[in-house]
């Protein structure tokens, strides 16, 4: 064994000293970089988009002629960096993964645009059908700060006055929107949480119950029966939830006029845009759903609040109505990618009592919190899973819904994205396919957070670029 020289034991020394300096991440970067298969791991990363979260699986697929047993194709992880294969982590939420977010808000804008403008399997003769954009809110459960205009008060009181708590009922105070006070109730002895989550619970049936609504009254108008209005229209949907500041539900609504074939048939002469605004405002104030009384909670009775919003869709080209085609699709997408995080509140399910006191929240939102775990113990509550919906504050519906013939569906567009992409797609009938995996792991190192993040930032100013290209383009 050679012996080692001063000149070489200085330069170890030396050597060491460096990497002492350098943060974990520059550590963790000249770890990553030395990998042997780091080139093969940043193509992955750069196919998922940057992906903040990828998933890690490990396995193979194999496609086999059915008649002769003969290969036609293998995949196997083997030869892949660690024996693994990253895929995106497809999260909607903008505050857990900015890349996925951006990819399924995009989807959303396609789905509901296709419901407006037709494409995706769906006629452009939907554009005369009647559509309206409604929002449905949720009703009071107590006064709350509110973000002031031009500088009035939030809830100016002339004659003061207090509440049975002994704090003022009104507040002079101007609001800017950012002000952490909006959305928090001016006495939170007096707010009514349990009313507030056991609505969000109820959200599901209360649409449903609203849409029945709709349906029942413009059979009245059409003077037919309730089992027979399918024979002569369908009433379609896409809806999306969104948070206020005080932390409640509400719902904005793209509903639809069809035929009784769906978007390929128009609706009967009678069944107006004006008649589908009627329904919507009737059905809307006679929504109801109630709890049977129980000791411990008393009788609760959910309805939606009385601010209701509800516009006629025009054509896009009408640039004096705002609300449009696009600006509809666009405003639905925007809201996808948002989560209860937004209003100040957690996107992480949880555990038990200390999460609650220990999470980064708002004391409006941990009372919320607060209430689910305490109701979700009692026996008579137990099918509304509120413990485990505490982190969205009671409510356990899908933020996106759509009735079954709106439009396309998110599978179809991944699809045709995953073709265009250059995917293989299997077209031969006779075949059969062995696949084989297991998840073997998630997330990021530090350096490796930080090269996908650079990937997800060079995506999205390429994205733009090419936007004012053709918006250049299209100008000329």
């Amino acid at each position: 064994m050679p012996a080692i020289t001063p000149e070489a034991r200085r330069f170890a020394l030396y050597r060491a000293k460096r990497l002492r300096l350098l943060s974990d991440t520059e550590r963790d970067l000249i770890r990553l970089v030395n990998e042997p298969g780091f080139p093969r791991w940043l193509e992955q990363i750069k196919a998922t988009g940057g992906c903040a979260h990828p998933v890690y699986l490990s396995g193979r697929t194999t496609t086999l002629d059915a008649a002769t047993g003969a290969v036609l194709r293998h995949y196997d992880t083997a030869t892949e960096p660690g024996g693994r294969l990253a895929i995106r982590c497809r999260n909607r939420r903008e505050s857990r993964c900015t890349p996925c977010s951006r990819l399924h808000s995009g989807d959303t804008f396609h789905l509901v645009r296709s419901g407006l403008l037709g494409g995706k399997s769906v006629p452009a003769t939907v554009t005369a059908h009647p559509r309206l954009f409604v929002t449905l809110t949720a009703p009071s459960f107590g006064p709350v700060h509110r973000a002031s205009e031009g500088g009035k008060p939030c809830r100016p009181r002339r004659d003061g006055g207090t509440c049975e708590h002994g704090r003022p009922v009104g507040c002079g105070l101007a609001h800017a929107t950012d002000d952490p006070a909006v959305g928090q109730p001016l006495c939170p002895d007096c707010y009514d949480y349990p009313g507030h989550v056991l609505l969000h619970a109820h959200a599901g049936e209360l649409w449903n119950r609203t849409t029945r609504a709709i349906r029942r009254h413009l059979a009245g108008a059409g003077g037919v029966t309730q089992s027979k209005i399918s024979d002569h229209l369908r009433l379609s949907f896409a809806k999306v939830a969104e948070y206020q500041r005080r932390g409640a539900v509400h719902f904005h609504a793209v509903i639809r006029l069809d035929g009784p074939d769906g978007p390929t048939s128009p609706p009967p002469g009678w069944a107006t845009t004006e008649l589908l605004e009627a329904a919507v405002r009737s059905a809307a104030a006679s929504a109801v759903v109630s709890m049977p009384y129980m000791p411990r909670v008393g009788e609760h009775t959910f309805h939606w609040g009385g601010q209701l919003d509800v516009h006629p869709i025009r054509r896009a080209f009408a640039d004096d109505h705002p609300v449009t085609d696009q600006a509809v699709a666009a405003y639905v997408a925007k809201y996808v990618s948002k989560s209860i995080g937004d209003a100040g509140g957690t996107d992480h399910p949880i555990k038990s009592p200390d999460d609650i006191t220990l999470l980064p929240v708002s004391v409006h939102v941990r009372a919320l919190m607060g209430t689910c775990w305490r109701l979700g113990r009692l026996p008579e509550l137990e099918p509304l899973r509120l413990r485990a919906w505490a982190h969205t504050l009671g409510y356990r519906g899908h933020i996106l819904t759509k009735s079954r013939r709106y439009s396309t569906t998110y599978g179809e567009l991944r699809a045709v994205r995953a073709a265009h992409q250059g995917a293989v797609v299997d077209t031969t009938p006779a075949t059969v396919t062995d696949s084989r995996w297991r998840y073997v792991g998630s997330g990021h190192t530090l350096a490796e957070s930080e090269i996908a993040a650079g990937i997800a930032d060079d995506l999205a100013t390429l994205r733009e670029i090419r936007r004012d290209l053709r918006e250049g383009r299209g100008r000329e």
